[in-house]
């Protein structure tokens, strides 16, 4: 499982609902969350807390996910990505 559109579209067939059932939930349009589905807009993390809780997942399984496509979208090309995030995770680790 690479990203959090990949995820929801997974759950949501698995449980045979339809785009419209989702997009009504999240008073969002369809065209939208088919574009999210596919990785192509992003949730924000209200969408993502209320989709754990209509979808009966832990909210922290899909804000981990989330959170991990805002941080790709950001540095995914950059050639100093991997420093940045190891300093990014040391001073996360002293600051928690």
């Amino acid at each position: 499982m690479n990203s959090l559109g990949e995820k929801i579209r997974l759950i949501r067939e698995s449980k045979g609902l339809l785009l419209r059932q989702i997009a009504a939930y999240l008073e969002i349009d369809t065209a939208l969350i088919s574009k999210i589905e596919r990785g192509e807009r992003r949730l924000t993390r209200e969408h993502v807390i209320k989709l754990a809780n209509y979808y009966n997942v832990t909210e922290e399984s899909l804000l981990t996910l989330w959170l991990s496509d805002k941080v790709l979208e950001t540095i995914h090309s950059d050639p100093f990505a991997m420093q940045g995030l190891n300093k990014a995770k040391s001073i996360l680790k002293t600051s928690l």
